[in-house]
């Protein structure tokens, strides 16, 4: 089941993308796609009105917001491919490194994405999203994540390089800027996604393909991440984590091809769908 949110900026309406392409409006039965409709059995309710018939059309046309709402945190795990920590001269870390992201930084899939103010290395970075359903805390093992796990999403963790590798201190300034992490077109349910380790991931920048990886070569996998999240801190419902990017970021390329205003970046997972940002100036 595809889960999304349709309008506006701050007056996006849920809705539920069925089987056949069509798309349904939830608003009779919940107000938002937020961390209260994933705790409170709220897919399970979507699902049984879908199944029941009993859900309106959704006006068409409107623009695709961000497919989970308020986010309380973004959680990232950086390094997370092999071949990204080659092309970046990095190693290989023993434990995943963890930083994080401003949840205001959440934008739509096809939303601008702002160039800051005095930036020379703005970046782009594909991303497999788990989008958090329960609270999980202290997990057992990586066995018990997928009870936690509402389902995945297409992210593009923007960062900046000079803000976040030479500027000093740790990585955060240079991965929250405003707008660096646009999200969606929707909130994929684990059993449609089926193996979130045989993903491919895809980056285009102006119609050049930049990135195109797989999930099956992450290091540390979705379920040891939200296992090994939650012995540090307690995930909750409609929390994010970004699990990595692999190869072919303009940091590892060594040519300078850092974004620009004008900049047009696609973005796609398996699955999960396809983003397209222009890049404008902050």
């Amino acid at each position: 089941m595809k889960l999304c949110r349709l309008g506006s900026p701050g007056d996006e309406r849920p809705c539920v993308v069925d089987a056949e392409g069509n798309v349904f409006d939830l608003s009779s039965l919940t107000t938002d796609i937020d961390g209260a409709f994933l705790a409170g059995g709220g897919v399970e309710r979507v699902r049984a009105a879908l199944a029941a018939g009993d859900l309106p059309r959704a006006e068409a046309g409107r623009r695709i917001g961000a497919p989970v709402a308020r986010p309380g945190k973004i959680v990232c795990i950086g390094l997370n491919y092999s071949d990204h920590a080659e092309e970046t001269k990095a190693a290989v870390p023993a434990e995943p490194v963890v930083f994080m992201k401003a949840p205001n930084t959440v934008v739509g899939p096809d939303d601008e994405v702002l160039v800051p103010r005095g930036s020379v290395k703005t970046d782009y970075e594909v991303e497999l999203a788990i989008v958090i359903g329960a609270t999980a805390r202290y997990l057992a093992s990586p066995d018990e994540a997928a009870g936690v796990i509402a389902g995945y999403a297409v992210v593009n963790d923007v960062s900046e390089r000079e803000f976040q590798l030479e500027r000093g201190g740790q990585w955060d300034k240079g991965k929250s800027c405003e707008t660096f992490n646009p999200m969606g077109p929707w909130l994929v349910t684990p059993d449609e996604v089926g193996d979130p380790q045989a993903l491919g991931l895809r980056l285009w920048v102006n119609g050049e393909l930049r990135q195109n990886g797989s999930t099956k070569n992450q290091i540390f996998g979705v379920h040891h991440v939200v296992w090994y999240l939650s012995q540090f801190m307690v995930l909750e419902p409609g929390d994010v984590v970004n699990t990595g990017t692999p190869a072919g970021v303009a940091l590892g390329r060594g040519d300078g091809a850092y974004l620009r205003a004008g900049d047009v970046v696609e973005v796609e997972i398996d699955g999960l769908g396809r983003q397209r940002q222009r890049m404008g100036q902050a």
